[in-house]
This record gives structure tokens, C-alpha cells and sequence, in this order.
């Protein structure tokens, strides 16, 4: 099931960070008559092996360079380090995050372009903090709560749910994506335990940042996207 927002690794509870990990994966990214193709090789030209990480063995996020869009994809593995799948993209430039976790090969998660019809620079990312951290749709009602928005400092993101129960999807009870304004740094985190959703992760960087939130009710995944500033 793949889903999207409009108007928007580790293996455990946490937040995938691979910041200070040596890259022995090389990624291209192609995207052509609205076939995206990922592919993965090591520093011999082999596709590496890839571990399973909440079901999948490659997520992917694609992000506009506005922000306003947002995709979690899970391309088809069609062997020899290649990933496929179709999707409609309009024309812009966005950055794409393949989040892997290759077996005895350091990877690092980085932002990379990719250019969809004559676009070929970044567009405005206007953010501005949210001030109220509570949104609803097709009745579910979604309220975040943050206990800090301090720099260097673990920060808890409690999702209050009414109108729905979460579903457990791909592993665990949510999945929050995090994306800074410069679309530079990709944080993923996943619940703190299998019943709650609690999220834990840290900051590292002041600045605006983008959260989606992704939560299954029934066969839909909603995404609910905030707009906070760290400092």
C-alpha cells in the first residue's frame, strides 16, 4: 500500500540515523515515462544484500522541493540491486531518500535530486510553525504533542488519536517522517513500544522542519503532516 500527502536505519524502536557511517553503496535514480528505477550497487558492482526493516527491505520518501508533496513507496525488488515501480510525478524537482540497511556495508541515507520534466531548481519552501498541532481528516482527528523543540536535546512526539484505532503497518503502529526546510536531513523514527504512539528522536540542527505522521486505519494510510521550529 503506498500513499501520498498533498499540501504536504535502524531495526528498532527510534530514529534511523546513519549520519556518521562510512557509504559503500552507490544509488542512481532514474525516472522515466513514470517508471521510477532504484539502483543499488557496492563498491564492486554487485548489488548489495539487504537486510528486512519493518517488512521491507527498501522505503523510499520522496519529497517536492516545496514540501508540499510527500510519498513512502515501496519499489519492487526485480533483482540484481534494482527497485521499480509506477508512479505520476508532475514536473519539479524533488529529493529522494532511500532508506536501506545493507548487510556488512555502511550506508548513509542522503537527499537525492531528481529532475521531473524541465525543472532544475529548487523551489520556495515557505514553512511556517504550526500553531495549532491538531488536524482531522476522513474523521480521524490527530493532536501531536511535543515536550521540547530544543536543539541537541531527546524530544517525544505524543500522537493523541480520536475517531479511529491505529492499525499495526509494516511492523509497527505508525511511522513519522522528518525533513528539515533545506531538505538536507532525513529523520525516520517508529514508535517507542507496540501499543503506544510515542515517538522518540533529537534535533540536531536548528531550524523549520516538516513532520508527517503516517498512521492505517483500516486498508487507508493518512498522513498528517505539522510544521515546527526547533531552536
Amino acid at each position: 500500500m503506498e500513499h501520498k500527502n498533498h499540501g504536504s536505519t535502524l531495526h528498532n524502536h527510534g530514529t534511523h540515523n546513519h549520519a556518521n557511517m562510512k557509504n559503500e553503496i552507490n544509488v542512481l535514480v532514474n525516472y522515466e515515462g513514470n517508471l521510477l528505477t532504484i539502483d543499488l550497487k557496492d563498491q564492486n558492482g554487485s548489488a548489495p544484500e539487504l537486510e528486512v526493516s519493518h517488512e521491507k527491505i527498501l522505503h523510499l520518501a520522496i519529497a517536492s522541493s516545496d514540501l508540499e508533496q510527500y510519498y513512502h513507496l515501496h519499489p519492487v525488488d526485480k533483482g540484481d540491486g534494482v527497485f521499480q515501480l509506477e508512479i505520476s510525478l508532475k514536473e519539479d524537482l524533488y529529493k529522494v531518500f532511500v532508506d536501506i540497511s545493507p548487510i556488512n556495508l555502511g550506508y548513509q541515507i542522503k537527499p537525492i535530486d531528481l529532475h521531473v520534466g524541465h525543472a532544475h531548481q529548487q523551489g520556495q519552501v515557505d514553512l511556517q510553525p504550526d500553531t495549532s498541532f491538531q488536524k482531522t481528516i476522513d474523521n480521524i482527528t490527530v493532536e501531536l504533542q511535543i515536550d521540547s523543540l530544543v536543539v541537541n536535546k531527546p524530544t517525544t512526539l505524543t500522537y493523541q488519536i480520536s475517531g479511529g484505532k491505529p492499525e499495526p503497518y509494516l511492523g509497527a503502529l505508525g511511522h513519522v517522517v522528518i525533513i528539515d526546510r533545506d531538505i538536507e536531513q532525513f529523520i525516520h523514527v517508529h514508535p517507542v513500544s507496540d501499543d503506544k504512539t510515542v515517538f522518540h528522536t533529537q534535533f540536531n540542527e536548528p531550524g523549520m522542519y516538516k513532520v508527517w505522521g503516517e498512521f492505517k486505519f483500516g486498508e487507508d494510510v493518512h498522513v498528517f503532516p505539522f510544521v515546527i521550529q526547533v531552536k
